[in-house]
Formats: C-alpha cells, sequence, structure tokens
C-alpha cells in the first residue's frame, strides 16, 4: 500500500516537473532570449516565489506538526486563522508591487531596455493580482499534505503550468504586440485561479470524508495554542533564504542586457530538476529513516552515511551528465521557435557552470535533515543570509561569474552545515563512497576542457546519449567502490 502510494506521488511528483519544464520551452519558444522574454518570466515567476519565500516552507514547518497535535475542528479554526492573515499580506503585498512597480522592476530587471520599461511594469501589475491567490494556494496545498494527498498536492501543479503552457502557445501568436503582456497576464490569473478551484475541490472532497466518519489525519490532544510569532520568522528565513539566492543571481544577470535575465533562468533550470527529483528527494526519503536512527532503534552514523553516499553520488551523475551534454540537453528543452543559437550556447555554458552547486547542495540536504531532526537549523539560516549578504555585495553582471558565485555560497552554506553537525560528521561522511564518483566527475570535466574532444561536437541525440553514459558511469564507479551506497540502494 504504501509503496503504491510512493510511486504514485514520485509520478505525479515527476510529470509536474515536466510539465514546469514543457512551460519553460514554450516560454523560450515564443520569446526566444529577447526583453519580452525577461519580463514573461518575471510576470509569470514573481507571485509563486513571494508565495515560497514568505509562506510555503514556512506553512509546512509551522504547520504540519501543530495540525498533528490539534482535533478536526480546530486545524479548520487554526486554517482559517492563517488564511486570513495570507489574505490580508498578500493584499497589503499587491497594493505595494501595483504602486512601486518602476523602481521593483529597476531593482528586478535592469537589463530592459526602455522601450520595453512600460510594458514590464504592466506584467508587474498583473503579477501584484495574482499575489493573493498564491499565498491561499500555499496555504492550501500545506493542507493537502498534512492530509497526505498527493494527488491533489501535484495536481495542482499540473493544473497551473498546463493552463500557462497553453497561454504561452496563444500568446506566442501576438509576440510583437502589445496586447501579449496583457493575454499572458490574464492566463496568469485564470490559471492562478484554477488551481485554487482544484485545491478547494479536493479539501471539500477531505472534509466530506470526515463527517461521513472517515479517519482524519492527525487529532491529537485539544489544543489553543498558536504557533509563536519567532516560529515562524525561523521557519520563513529557513524556507525563504535558499530561494532568495537563484532569484538575486538572475536579477544580477540581467544587469548585462537584454534577454539576459531569461536565459539565466533557462540555465538555472537545467540542475533544477535533478536537484528536486534526485538530491532533494533522497532527503525527504531519508527524514525517517534518520528520525528513527536518532531515536535509538538503529546506528545513526550508517543511516546518515548513507544518505550522504546515496546523494553525493546522485549529485555527481547529475553534474557528470550536465558537464557533457548540457548543449543537448539546452537543444531540447530550448531550441524552438525565436531562441536562436547564441542564447542557447549561453544556455549551455551557465548550466555547465551551475553543475558544480549540485554537489554542496547534495550535503545540505542532508545536514539538513539531520539537523531538523536534532532541532538545530539556525546556524544553516544564518549561512544562508551570510551567502545572500556576499552574493549581493560581490556583485557580478556575466551569468556564468554568477552562477560560479552561487556555487561559491553554496559551498560556503554546506560547510557550515557540516560544521554544525558537530565532533561526529567524520563518520558521518562516506569517504570511499564520495571519492570515487568525485574522481569520475573531475576526469569528465577534464575531458570537456581538450580541444577538439569528440564529445564536443555531438547533436543532440548522441550527445544525450553521452550524458547518460557519463551518469551511469558515475553511478556505477560509486556502486563498486563504496559499499555505502550499495547499502542505501538495497533498502
Amino acid at each position: 500500500m504504501f509503496l503504491k502510494a510512493g510511486a504514485v506521488s514520485l509520478a505525479l511528483l515527476l510529470l509536474s516537473r515536466l510539465l514546469g519544464l514543457a512551460r519553460e520551452s514554450a516560454q523560450a519558444a515564443a520569446f526566444g532570449a529577447s526583453g519580452l522574454a525577461d519580463a514573461a518570466v518575471l510576470m509569470l515567476t514573481l507571485p509563486d516565489w513571494l508565495a515560497g519565500m514568505l509562506a510555503s516552507g514556512a506553512l509546512a514547518y509551522v504547520l504540519l506538526p501543530h495540525w498533528a497535535h490539534e482535533l478536526p475542528v480546530q486545524q479548520a479554526t487554526t486554517q482559517r486563522r492563517v488564511a486570513r492573515a495570507l489574505l490580508l499580506t498578500g493584499v497589503a503585498l499587491a497594493v505595494a508591487l501595483w504602486l512601486a512597480r518602476a523602481p521593483v522592476l529597476a531593482a528586478l530587471a535592469p537589463g530592459l531596455p526602455q522601450v520595453l520599461q512600460s510594458g514590464a511594469a504592466d506584467a508587474l501589475g498583473w503579477s501584484a493580482l495574482a499575489v493573493p491567490m498564491a499565498l491561499l494556494a500555499a496555504l492550501w496545498a500545506t493542507r493537502l499534505q498534512h492530509e497526505r494527498d498527493f494527488t491533489g498536492l501535484y495536481g495542482a501543479n499540473l493544473v497551473v503550468n498546463g493552463t500557462l503552457v497553453i497561454t504561452i502557445l496563444i500568446v506566442a501568436n501576438y509576440h510583437y504586440s502589445a496586447w501579449a503582456m496583457t493575454r499572458l497576464g490574464l492566463g496568469l490569473l485564470v490559471a492562478f485561479g484554477l488551481r485554487l478551484v482544484w485545491l478547494r475541490w479536493r479539501l471539500t472532497w477531505h472534509a466530506a470524508g470526515v463527517k461521513a466518519g472517515a479517519s482524519p489525519t492527525g487529532g491529537g490532544a485539544a489544543t489553543d495554542r498558536f504557533p509563536h510569532a519567532s516560529l515562524w520568522w525561523w521557519a520563513a528565513l529557513s524556507a525563504g533564504l535558499p530561494l532568495a539566492l537563484p532569484f538575486a543571481a538572475r536579477s544580477m544577470a540581467s544587469q548585462s542586457g537584454e534577454g539576459a535575465l531569461a536565459i539565466f533562468n533557462y540555465a538555472w533550470k537545467l540542475v533544477e530538476l535533478p536537484l528536486v527529483l534526485a538530491i532533494q528527494l533522497v532527503a525527504t526519503l531519508a527524514f525517517p529513516v534518520v528520525t528513527r536512527a536518532f531515536a535509538g532503534e538503529s546506528a545513526p552514523a550508517d543511516a546518515v552515511r548513507r544518505a550522504f553516499a546515496l546523494a553525493w553520488t546522485l549529485a555527481c551523475a547529475a553534474a557528470g551528465g550536465l558537464l557533457v551534454g548540457a548543449p543537448a540537453v539546452a537543444r531540447l528543452l530550448f531550441g524552438w521557435g525565436r531562441m536562436g543559437p547564441d542564447g542557447l550556447a549561453m544556455v549551455a555554458a551557465w548550466g555547465r557552470v551551475a553543475a558544480w552547486g549540485l554537489l554542496p547542495q547534495a550535503l545540505i540536504a542532508v545536514a539538513l535533515t539531520v539537523l531538523a531532526v536534532q532541532g538545530r537549523m539556525r546556524a544553516v539560516v544564518l549561512a544562508y543570509a551570510a551567502a545572500l549578504a556576499a552574493l549581493l555585495a560581490l556583485g557580478g553582471r556575466d551569468g556564468a561569474q554568477l552562477m560560479a558565485g552561487l556555487n561559491v555560497a553554496l559551498s560556503g552554506v554546506a560547510v557550515v552545515s557540516l560544521v554544525a553537525l558537530g565532533r561526529e560528521v567524520p563518520r558521518w561522511l562516506p569517504w570511499r563512497s564520495g571519492l570515487a564518483p568525485l574522481a569520475v566527475l573531475l576526469v569528465l570535466a577534464g575531458l570537456m576542457r581538450v580541444d577538439g574532444f569528440p564529445l564536443q561536437s555531438f547533436g543532440t541525440v548522441a550527445g544525450l546519449l553521452a550524458a547518460g553514459m557519463a551518469a551511469i558511469a558515475v553511478v556505477a564507479v560509486g556502486w563498486i567502490t563504496g559499499p555505502d551506497l550499495r547499502s542505501a540502494l538495497r533498502r
């Protein structure tokens, strides 16, 4: 039963991520690497980014354990209380964003040409209208997560991305029209509205089940306590600061000129899928295992070391695949419609640099899992804040340099995360299982720097096959040389 539910959840998660990539591909085909592409990317991503920064992660960190100790009636009361607060916050943000469209645009997309400033400001206006809906959707999605309704949770992503893909394909016919941003803005509101309809339907279905006598999720002893404000602040910072790093780098990349924001966004998407579906998934699956280990059911060192081995090997494999096949992957995803060869070359080049950031993020993901079990996450939150401040202070305009800066910042956070684990960390790191995949990755990186090496001139199909073979080679070497990886994959 649990295996089937897990397989369905993973399939829906994968489908929602692939449809998200289809949305990015449609954007690239419709707008290419132009100023309109910058405006479209900013319009479509800003509402959910704000919701993620302010609410999505914080809601999960705070409300899921809180609801576990509430009766169903109290859960509904808490949900209504949070919903009112989020809607008030959303309306205030929407008004502020609407009134300050020009300075906000100058900060988030400084490279837009003057001729597009007015249209891009209108695009921010549509984003402002969508902010309250995004915040409410974050709350309802958290409630579905509490109910373990992963069909409803990931189905919401399918609804919004599917609607936006259709909208973008329609807008593509009006690429040079003043109506393009208006149609895209209307599509954004329709997509977010349909997502709310879907989420509300799933919540109503669960409520009907409780009234009919179905066993509800949670339902501990009755309590009137509401989570303290300090808990909300720390939860929001721990979930929001990791999202702020790439967003800030994307805005800084816009300084290099028209289309740079969109190119940076597409390059980051090359690493986002393996990050979510491999590294973060390993951390999620490891959470209950690590929790039981620290509760005394098994040896914590073995559980943590296996999680590190699996996440690190998958990160090395994904990085190796991107080093070899980034041009082919970029052509497959974004080489359509109005995206030109120069833009594709930059997406591939910046994506190759970003691939190295998967390694520290693998360490961070597992370390945060252990620290969350122990309730010791403040050091990592402060490290993310310092990394963001350093990135903003150092500046930079070239996308490759900013990707490298992100890698350095993430490496610093990884070091702090490992140090925060304490004196046991040398025993928890899989040295044998980690060094071999890293060695293969370094060999691949060296070969890709050799002029005239055959892989550099492969076409799309051959490049994708070569990328897959590179990733498999990294995993195979890790399997042969690493007992921790073999133990992790057997469980």
